[in-house]
C-alpha cells in the first residue's frame, strides 16, 4: 500500500471549473493556493487537518474526500421537498387476508 501525499483518491474529486483532485498533493496544493478568505474557512481548515492525518498517518483515504467535498459544497443549501416520496398510510396487505 502506497504511503504519503502520492496516494490516490478511490475516485477524482470534480472542481468546478472541470479540474480534478487525483492524488493528496494535488487537493493539499488545491487548498494552498486558495484565497485566504476561503483558506481560512473552518470547513477548509477540517479538509487540510483530514488530509494531514490521511497522508502521514496512513488512513483511509475516504476520510479526505469526505472533508474535501464536504468543504466544496459549504455554501451548497439543501431544500427540503415535501413531494420527493409520499408516505404510505394504509395497512399493509398479507397473502393471507385476501
Amino acid at each position: 500500500m502506497t504511503r504519503g501525499w502520492q496516494r490516490r483518491f478511490d475516485e477524482p474529486i470534480p472542481l468546478p471549473r472541470g479540474r480534478q483532485l487525483i492524488t493528496l498533493r494535488d487537493a493539499g496544493n488545491y487548498i494552498t493556493k486558495l484565497p485566504k478568505a476561503d483558506h481560512d474557512a473552518a470547513e477548509w481548515q477540517a479538509a487540510m487537518e483530514a488530509l494531514i492525518l490521511v497522508a502521514e498517518s496512513g488512513g483511509p483515504t475516504m476520510f479526505a474526500r469526505i472533508g474535501i467535498m464536504q468543504a466544496l459544497n459549504r455554501h451548497h443549501v439543501r431544500e427540503f421537498n415535501p413531494k420527493q416520496k409520499e408516505p404510505h398510510w394504509g395497512r399493509r396487505k398479507l397473502k393471507r387476508d385476501e
